[in-house]
């Protein structure tokens, strides 16, 4: 018996070791780990288009798209790791009848990228929401349909939660309701430690290594990202801090419970989604369709996460369809 319980005690010091081992690893290393200062970097103005537009929202300079003119406006959010480029197939179409404005939200695009702020992240889920009406008020829009791809569908949602009397209607794209949520809570006090700061940015420029492997995923016909728009996609990677910005959204994102506010949501509603969506699966779409109160469903054959890019024509038809229904 002392045999065991000696070997026992054995067992526990060297598990009790291992620990303290992988604890002093996580915190010493990450000051060793070098990060390599990326070059060739340039202001955000120096990878305009020409259609480009900047204007000062909530202390933020935001990059923006405008075309058409009209009634009910159209605010178009883009999702993780995009951009207004992701909605250059179906703007100018959208536009023919309204007012229509695409703008990159924070961490993306050629929106302003800062690292130091006062008062709550410019990352965070709140200030998005408040940059979203913060830019409608700045070009005059009282009211907006609000059509969000991806994650961009959970801040248009937020919106018209926090906002109903600003939001006409929600038109909801492969949105990231049921997945994504933000960090837990349990693991902010590591996120916001200055030593994980360095882990959290080579994670971060793995989107560089990794990108193109996932924006695939996001199409049902891989062979359709042209190396055209993949170029699209990666120019804002060439402006300054987007690796920073990256992981300060990271940093800052929260769950948000959309779920269980969905009844809220009276107003209408179009949800669109792909029948081969790998990133929110089409379930999650029906599911969602379901749970809200007006919403009409359509699901785009042979088509994946970005529907406004792979299939666009059926896309605008069913903005379409919505809008007139609106009227």
């Amino acid at each position: 018996m002392k045999t065991i319980f000696k070997t026992l005690g054995i067992l526990i010091l060297i598990l009790l070791a291992a620990v303290i081992l992988l604890l002093a690893a996580v915190i010493l290393l990450p000051p060793i780990i070098p990060v390599p200062t990326l070059t060739g970097l340039v202001p955000p103005q120096e990878l305009a288009d020409p259609d480009s537009l900047f204007i000062d929202v909530n202390d933020l300079n935001v990059h923006y798209k405008q075309q058409g003119s009209g009634q009910p406006a159209l605010v178009l959010l883009h999702g993780f790791g995009a951009s207004s480029f992701s909605w250059q197939q179906v703007q100018s179409a959208l536009a023919q009848q309204r007012s229509v404005v695409a703008f990159d939200r924070p961490a993306f695009g050629l929106t302003e990228r800062p690292l130091e702020w006062t008062g709550p992240s410019p990352y965070g889920t709140e200030n998005q929401v408040a940059l979203t009406t913060g830019l409608m008020d700045a070009l005059g829009f009282e009211q907006a349909v609000l059509v969000g791809n991806s994650a961009g569908g959970a801040i248009a949602a937020l919106t018209a939660l926090e906002h109903p009397e600003r939001v006409r209607a929600l038109i909801l794209v492969d949105a990231a309701i049921y997945t994504g949520g933000g960090t837990p809570g349990f693991l902010q006090p590591l996120f916001q430690t200055g030593w994980f700061d360095r882990v959290g940015l080579l994670l971060a420029r793995q989107i560089q290594a990794r990108g193109r492997a996932f924006a695939e995923s996001a199409w049902h016909d891989p062979s359709q990202l042209t190396p055209e728009m993949w170029a699209g996609y990666t120019r804002p990677l060439q402006a300054e801090n987007w690796d920073r910005a990256l992981w300060e959204l990271s940093k800052a994102s929260r769950p948000q419970n959309i779920p269980e506010r969905l009844g809220e949501l009276t107003l209408p509603v179009l949800v669109i989604s792909g029948d081969d969506d790998r990133i929110v699966p089409t379930a999650d779409s029906i599911r969602l369709a379901n749970a809200l109160p007006n919403a009409r469903l359509v699901v785009i054959s042979n088509c994946g996460h970005v529907p406004q890019e792979e299939c666009p024509q059926e896309f605008i038809s069913a903005v379409e369809e919505f809008l007139s229904g609106l009227d």
